[in-house]
């Protein structure tokens, strides 16, 4: 269970702005705009514990139904 790994892609104009993995544990910026909001976002808690609970949430509870 702990290879399991969720991912948030944000998007703008069809193009990746930035991303969340749980690997990492923080938002990662593609762009100028992406980076700024990436920092943004890793620098309030609330935000990066409410991504993580939707890992365990989401990703944990639907291993077994395939």
């Amino acid at each position: 269970l702990k290879d399991i790994e969720f991912i948030r892609s944000n998007f703008y104009n069809k193009l990746e702005i930035a991303r969340f993995t749980s690997s990492l544990g923080r938002y990662v910026g593609y762009t100028e705009f992406g980076v700024k909001q990436a920092n943004y976002w890793n620098n309030n808690p609330s935000i990066i514990a409410a991504l993580n609970a939707q890992r365990e949430a989401y990703c944990l509870n639907n291993v077994g139904i395939d």
